[in-house]
């Protein structure tokens, strides 16, 4: 299978690092011209030039905005050339007890994970439908049907992505655009670095190995027993906005290595 995504424009919030920036790159490589969005002009720089290192012919260009607030969102939306492919996958965690977050923290996770992409396609779905062809895709997390007691905040506001990829994809459904959300579970992002460093420091070991002994820790129930790469998460991601998955709408696909134990 070949996807030959060129002439397409793809916007990939929150893409400046981890899974957002492997979504970017290869979206790139199969020939769409890529938006980036970060907060700062300075990671945004960063980024391009480490797309550009990896795939010398991309196409693209920065936006920085802070989707967390109406405001950036209407900054993002302010600059963007015409868009094919949108992939909302700006989001935050906090591990907290539901006992101690309080109102803040739960505005913080449903603004930025949940209204960043209800404003991101509201303002950009209805173009995708005068053209006939689009894709929007929710980057959501197997925490969306497996609600983690420590973030129960964050699990609500991923559930909440699948609800709203689900009536968009009815809402727009007979006019070639489609509608989907993408499912990570524990994967090898900058974040989960940065969170494991003292570990790695302390013990010599691998970002890989001390990946797989969180899954065997935390999500035993996984079936490949590791945690999956940033390029696993972003292939299927890849594959959901190319034409080759038309009959794909509405879809809630998982890469999250079967954390999630049942057979749908």
């Amino acid at each position: 299978m070949k996807i030959d995504l060129s002439g397409k424009t793809a916007l990939v919030t929150a893409s400046t690092g981890g899974i957002g920036f492997a979504i970017a790159k290869g979206l790139a490589e199969s020939g769409a011209a890529v938006v980036l969005n970060g907060r700062s002009d300075a990671s945004l720089t960063k980024a391009g030039e480490k797309l550009r290192s990896a795939v010398p012919s991309a196409q693209w260009r920065g936006i920085a905005a802070d989707l967390g607030d109406a405001a950036g969102a209407q900054k993002l939306l302010g600059e963007l050339p015409p868009v094919d492919i949108l992939v909302n996958n700006a989001g935050i965690f906090e591990p907290q007890d539901f006992f101690d977050a309080d109102d803040d923290v739960w505005e913080r996770h449903w603004q930025t994970n949940v209204m960043s992409g209800v404003r991101l396609s509201r303002a950009l779905l209805p173009d995708m439908v005068k053209r006939c062809w689009g894709r929007v895709v929710f980057i959501s997390s197997e925490s969306a049907r497996n609600i983690p007691a420590d973030m129960v905040h964050y699990g609500v506001s991923k559930t909440a992505q699948l609800a709203i990829a689900r009536g968009l994809a009815k809402r727009v459904a007979g006019t070639g655009v489609t509608v989907n959300s993408v499912l990570p579970g524990p994967t090898l992002s900058d974040g989960f670095a940065e969170m494991m460093k003292d570990e790695m420091a302390k013990t010599g070991k691998t970002l890989e190995q001390i990946g797989k002994e969180f899954v065997m820790a935390h999500r035993a129930s996984s079936v490949i027993q590791r945690a999956a790469t940033v390029d696993e998460v972003a292939n299927m991601v890849v594959y959901v906005s190319s034409p080759q998955a038309s009959a794909t709408s509405g879809a809630a696909l998982r890469v999250d290595g079967g954390v999630v134990d049942d057979i749908v």
